[in-house]
């Protein structure tokens, strides 16, 4: 009965069934993974977020960089601008997550003489991309930062090419250790995204960063289960197929079946000829009385 699943194209579709249930089950769970890591990622930046503002050199310093646990901790320091070696970060977006634009970022001078390269937020870029854009300046004297402690980036971390030979005071990552050598002076590893300014600057300054986001959950969950149900309709469809072949198959066994037992019609005789009866002389029906022959006068 169920001799057609030896078939080759059966055997095909048999095995790709069961090549498709694991590896389903398999995305299913990379999906769920990926959402536990975004749970995980939004309860640590939370904490961050909403633990005591420390003081910078606290959670790094000239030797050391800041843990994974510190990223995006709010610390405050106080010191003057260094615009002097303030660069610019190339190909970074706005807020809005679209305007291509640049960060800048000065560095801050503390009283003890450290300093901590501070990113002060976004400008737009303007159409001569091999100049240095107009930036606005740096808050002059003493002031006061509070932001987000952020580790240095790298192209292993970000996946973001660190390009040569671009224009002076043009950057693609942020990174103590290299505009440590480029200002001629110790920074503290990392950096600090500026929150605010006391006192505040007047006159137009970068677009401050936003915090990040740590609300959403993306839709990892949601594929994860679509990736098990995807596994679970293949067995199902399986089995659906398989019902209707043997239906199919036993249909046109009835059909041909039935067609060998209905004999071949013969012609009936006499068929075609005319059904009533031959007239003639003998027939007498229609036949006339034959007249008498007149008798010849003399």
């Amino acid at each position: 009965m169920y001799r057609f699943l030896l078939s080759r194209q059966w055997v095909i579709l048999t095995l790709l069934a069961l090549v498709l249930i694991p590896v389903m089950i398999k995305l299913g769970f990379w999906q769920l993974h990926r959402h536990e890591a975004r749970v995980a990622r939004n309860d640590e930046v939370a904490a961050s977020l909403s633990a005591p503002t420390v003081p910078v050199t606290e959670l790094t310093g000239t030797g050391r960089e800041p843990s994974d646990d510190d990223k995006f901790r709010t610390v405050e320091a106080t010191g003057t601008y260094d615009a002097k070696h303030e660069v610019v970060v190339r190909h970074r977006t706005a807020a809005d997550g679209d305007t291509i634009g640049y960060f800048v970022v000065t560095p801050l001078v503390m009283k003890d003489g450290k300093a901590v390269l501070v990113n002060r937020g976004w400008i737009k870029a303007d159409r001569d991309l091999t100049a240095f854009p107009k930036v606005p300046p740096a808050p002059r004297g003493e002031v006061k930062v509070v932001g987000r402690m952020m580790p240095d980036e790298t192209t292993e971390d970000s996946g973001i090419k660190d390009t040569k030979g671009l224009p002076d005071r043009q950057v693609m990552l942020i990174n103590s250790e290299e505009q440590a050598e480029k200002a001629g002076r110790s920074l503290l590893h990392g950096f600090v995204q500026l929150a605010e300014t006391t006192p505040k600057p007047s006159g137009r300054q970068p677009e401050v960063l936003p915090e990040p986001d740590h609300s959403g959950i993306g839709p990892h969950m949601a594929y994860a289960v679509q990736w098990w149900l995807f596994a679970a309709a293949v067995p199902v469809g399986w089995v659906i197929l398989v019902r209707r072949e043997r239906q199919d198959l036993k249909k046109q066994a009835a059909e041909a079946a039935e067609s060998e037992k209905e004999p071949e019609k013969e012609p009936e005789e006499g068929a075609g000829e005319g059904s009533g009866k031959e007239s003639g002389p003998e027939s007498g029906d229609s036949a006339s009385p034959e007249k008498e022959p007149e008798p010849v006068s003399d």
